[in-house]
């Protein structure tokens, strides 16, 4: 195998020096050590990353993409929770919550739509609202594809995301619900973030607190 400038010139190094090198080399692309927070989710333990998104305020970053256990022990007991309710469909925006609410259509038996944040030529005649992303602090627009706009009207809807954190997002899909002549009967995510009194009525598994410096 044909070797790089950098490997010749290491290869040509004392061999007890070449090996501290690619230890150095090893350790510098390792990534960093992060500090979490430990929470327990329907039976489930995970340590979860704390990343600052503004200086002096961090949040806990739950990331449930490619978690099948944890997305199948939140779905079934956000069923169990949803029981009482009368709904038709569940509703998410993309990207993070759309394993959940899979898993929780399996469960439930009940259809999901996923509302989107760019438009595609194919979602022909889309509603959209806007909202802002606690993430990035930057605005961002949801489209309801045309196709899903023939199955919201008149129905009753559950809006699903993982965290529910400032709102925004439950804004808009609330507005692109009105605007489909659906009607949101209840609000379900995995944890809700910050001030809890202001979540009460949102059914949930959890609460996650944010934390500053």
């Amino acid at each position: 195998m044909r070797q790089t400038p950098e490997r010749c010139q290491i290869s040509e190094i004392h061999p007890l020096r070449r090996v501290l090198i690619l230890l150095m080399e090893e350790m510098n692309a390792m990534p960093e050590k992060r500090e979490t927070y430990a929470v327990e989710i329907a039976g489930v333990h995970r340590e979860l990353p704390l990343f600052e998104i503004k200086p002096g305020l961090r949040i806990a970053i739950l990331n449930i993409l490619g978690d099948t256990d944890l997305v199948q022990a939140c779905a079934r007991s956000l069923a169990e929770k949803l029981k009482q309710v009368e709904y038709d469909v569940l509703v998410t925006a993309e990207s993070k919550s759309i394993p959940l609410a899979h898993a929780l259509s399996v469960v439930t038996g009940k259809p999901y739509v996923i509302l989107r944040k760019s438009y595609k030529p194919y979602m022909g005649n889309a509603l959209q609202a806007e909202t802002l992303s606690i993430t990035t602090g930057q605005p961002q627009t949801l489209f309801l594809d045309e196709k899903d706009r023939r199955l919201m009207e008149g129905k009753r809807v559950v809006i699903l995301d993982d965290v529910i954190s400032t709102g925004s997002t439950l804004q808009g899909i609330r507005l692109l619900m009105s605007k489909a002549g659906a009607r949101v009967t209840a609000e379900a995510a995995i944890f809700t973030e910050g001030e809890r009194a202001k979540w009460s009525d949102v059914i949930s598994l959890g609460h996650l607190p944010v934390f500053s410096d």
